[in-house]
């Protein structure tokens, strides 16, 4: 017996409800309003926390979706008609549109209703056109923007400026990088190097000192930097993140060149382990220094460091090359070095892969070392490809000394004879290994301890309500959350 249904009650109209209608993606216009707002209520609460974390991590955020229409009508709607410098960021953004790049028409907007705006809004608006015209590749009108925008920032002395003069002093620098010209611009570097230092603000000082470093290697000026950065006053902790990955990219690139591979390994690989993921172009640049300093400290990296998502094809040459280093084998590293040449004179490293020669020559005579208990100097020359039996004697003369091969010399017979292998378990090279190791888990230990951040009146917060403390913590996991987020583009 079939069970009756009952029967539906009939809408009204007889027509079905309307689903609900999905809210309207916010425009580009509507983000960086989002993002005024958020830079005028940190200026009138005097906390530079927002500023820091959500502003630069909004900005970037958008960054991608800004066009030439968006920008002026950005700037229509913040800037008041009256201002110098809505006119003059105006005129850079329609030569950039007729330049061929946007040619999509501005939109009618409504205009800027106040006759006035706090210098943070403004500066705010030369860095969201300087970051268009970065990215538009038009670094001749970014150069003219990032000018005025230094003249108008030495108009003032707010720390609520600051963050947004930093970026602003990065896209100044980036500017004159790409347009070949900056050693033009470094002695403005050293001077708002050192109005930072005297106003003591912190994040100006890590990023011009970063920028500066830049200036000097870009030029191979490895003593000068050194010497600016052993002399430059700067703050006992970094507050940005990137700008201590990038410390240590260059920090480690002078001491590689110094010859202290071991301190250089230590920042390089700190610099790798703190890069956000996201950021592969500075990813493959420290892995790059890493692999050569490495191996000029005798090891020889893993397979999985070269096969890293997207960066595989970016690492081919160093990787051809550590296989030759492995293998001792002069000739294959000759031809490898040769092929490659190009690749090794753009990434700046061929002067490391000439030191690297030595490394080769020294890992074959360890392997015939280990394979042979007697072989004849001339025999040793025609292995290594060496010119003569009296260059490969001076070469194993250095080996032994050195500690890399334990063997004699036999001057009159000319040849050399291996020592009998002992047990490296009764040496000290085990216990040399286990204290490296922990001396690394210490100093990642020391290094996360001096990177935990307290609210400056922490110790002398008095009890609190179950809502100041909800609000509290509410604040605390946002500005967690911003600080974690830090985008990578700008590696």
């Amino acid at each position: 017996m079939e069970i009756d249904k009952p029967e539906e009650a009939p809408k009204a109209n007889g027509a079905a409800e309307p689903a609900a209608a999905a809210p309207p993606a916010a425009t580009v216009e509507d983000k960086l309003k989002s993002v005024v707002a958020l830079v005028e209520k940190s200026v009138k609460a005097k906390d530079t926390r927002l500023l820091i974390g959500r502003l630069l991590r909004q900005t970037a955020s958008v960054r991608k979706q800004l066009t030439a229409s968006s920008v002026k009508c950005f700037l229509q709607q913040t800037l008041p008609a009256e201002l110098e410098s809505r006119a003059f960021l105006s005129s850079h953004i329609e030569q950039a549109a007729s330049a061929g790049m946007d040619a999509e028409e501005a939109t009618t907007s409504a205009q800027c209703e106040v006759s006035a705006v706090i210098p943070e809004v403004e500066l705010f608006a030369y860095l969201i056109v300087l970051i268009f015209l970065c990215d538009s590749k038009q670094y001749q009108l970014a150069r003219g923007v990032a000018d005025h925008a230094l003249s108008r920032l030495a108009k003032f002395n707010r720390r609520t400026l600051d963050v947004i003069a930093a970026r602003i002093y990065f896209y100044y620098g980036l500017s004159y990088e790409q347009g070949g010209d900056l050693a033009s611009i470094r002695s403005s570097l050293l001077a708002l190097h050192r109005t930072a230092v005297l106003r003591h603000d912190a994040i100006g000082q890590e990023t011009l000192m970063n920028l500066l470093l830049r200036n000097y290697l870009h030029y191979n000026l490895y003593d000068q930097a050194e010497k600016f950065r052993s002399k430059a006053q700067k703050a006992d902790q970094f507050r940005s993140g990137q700008q201590y990955c990038r410390y240590l990219y260059y920090l480690g690139r002078i001491r590689t060149i110094q010859l202290e591979y071991t301190e250089a390994k230590d920042c390089l690989q700190q610099a790798l382990r703190r890069a956000p993921s996201i950021a592969h172009g500075f990813r493959i640049s420290v892995s790059k220094w890493l692999i050569l300093v490495r191996l000029l400290l005798g090891e020889i990296p893993d397979r999985q460091e070269f096969a890293q998502p997207g960066m595989s094809a970016a690492l081919m040459a160093y990787f051809e090359l550590t296989q030759s280093v492995k293998a001792g084998n002069t000739l294959t590293f000759k031809q490898v070095t040769d092929r490659f040449s190009s690749v090794f004179l753009a990434d700046r490293t061929h002067n490391l892969i000439t030191r690297l020669h030595q490394n080769v020559i020294r890992i074959g005579l360890r392997r015939i070392n280990l394979a042979y208990s007697r072989v004849s100097l001339a025999e040793i020359a025609a292995k290594l490809h060496l010119a003569s039996a009296e260059d490969a004697e001076y070469i194993v003369a250095k080996a032994i000394r050195d500690g890399g091969i334990d063997a004699v010399i036999d001057h009159e017979g000319g040849f050399m004879a291996s020592r009998e292998r002992v047990d490296v378990y009764s040496t000290a090279e085990p216990q040399a290994a286990f204290h490296a190791r922990v001396a690394f888990c210490l100093d990642l230990h020391n290094e996360a301890i001096k990177a935990m951040r307290f609210e400056p009146d922490a110790h002398r917060r008095k009890a609190e309500s179950s809502e100041a403390r909800q609000e509290r913590l509410a604040a605390e996991q946002e500005l967690a959350k911003a600080l974690e987020e830090d985008d990578g583009d700008d590696f």
